[in-house]
């Protein structure tokens, strides 16, 4: 069992030609994208008793992930998006992370499980952020864990105290991903490079085996104790770029379970991995986010739609 932990929020996407809303979040695209690949996948997040969270248990049954927290007495979340001409997105957020009850319930969901995945608001936020905290440290004996920061500066007061929580998830992570932008915000003037080569060195040899860094057009940067691997991007048309991220981790995630390197019990193997490995895994995640940037919203493929190509 895969587990997905974080927010869950409806974006509302104001483009040029007119406004949609797409349910989103970035652990919550994550999962879906996990599960559009065939993989048993559980979300543990929350949303609300109103029409927005109707659409996010919806959307979640429709790609057969697992929910086991019901949805609760405050409004969903919002993320508004404003698309420029170019497809690119800007955010700003109406929003509530909490998860009170998790800690006694955590234990019987988390067991049996072999990854646990997590980022973004999820890991930012008070007060839910020091449940995920506490909730990837509890999982971390028996799972690989999984990290996206995927910075919100519009939401971030204090960038210090962002980077050190940052650094937190970091050294308990096996697998990070960050976008170039990400590293850039979390460490300015600095290459984001040099920022993630630091990064794998946190935690000692409890930290990071992986390290990818997207940057967008330019392919992705993989970088492991074994050295670097960059791989491109594949040319596509972008109608906008609303969730490539979330499908490029769900992508890099699908390759290495496919691979059976993940569980607490692999770790060895993981940091093992040779170049062409990683190399082929990246390209596998680049191909996901390349059929999202390709249609609206946050719409990661099934598995058949990265074998064969979208329908």
């Amino acid at each position: 069992m895969l587990t997905v932990i974080g927010e869950a929020l409806v974006d509302v996407v104001q483009r040029p030609s007119g406004i949609e809303a797409h349910v989103g979040g970035s652990p919550l695209n994550v999962a879906v994208g996990l599960a559009r690949l065939d993989h048993p996948v559980q979300f543990i997040g929350r949303y609300g008793q109103d029409a927005y969270g109707d659409s996010v248990a919806a959307h979640l049954r429709s790609s057969s992930v697992m929910v086991p927290l019901p949805p609760d007495s405050k409004p969903t979340s919002v993320a508004t998006a404003l698309i420029d001409d170019d497809g690119a997105a800007t955010y700003t957020f109406d929003l509530t992370w909490e998860l009170p009850d998790l800690g006694q319930r955590l234990p019987l969901m988390l067991q049996g499980g072999t990854l646990l995945h997590t980022g973004s608001v999820a890991t930012a936020l008070e007060p839910g952020a020091a449940a995920v905290l506490a909730a990837v440290e509890q999982a971390h004996p028996n799972s690989t864990i999984s990290f996206d920061p995927n910075c919100r500066p519009s939401l971030i007061a204090d960038r210090d105290h962002a980077r050190t929580q940052a650094e937190r998830f970091v050294a308990l992570a096996d697998i990070v991903k960050a976008s170039d932008e990400d590293l850039a915000f979390l460490y300015p003037d600095v290459d984001p490079l040099e920022s993630a080569r630091r990064w794998l060195s946190l935690g000692g040899t409890e930290g990071p085996a992986l390290v990818v860094v997207t940057r967008g057009a330019w392919g992705p940067w993989g970088i492991t104790a074994a050295g670097e691997t960059h791989v491109p991007a594949p040319s596509v048309d972008v109608v906008d770029t609303v969730g490539a991220g979330d499908s490029f981790m769900a992508g890099l995630l699908s390759a290495l379970v496919d691979r059976g390197l993940v569980g607490a019990q692999n770790r060895e193997e993981l940091r093992a991995m040779p170049a062409e490995t990683l190399a082929a895994i990246m390209e596998h995640a680049a191909k996901a986010a390349a059929v999202t940037v390709s249609r609206a919203g946050a719409n990661p493929p099934t598995r058949a739609e990265l074998n064969h190509g979208p329908s």
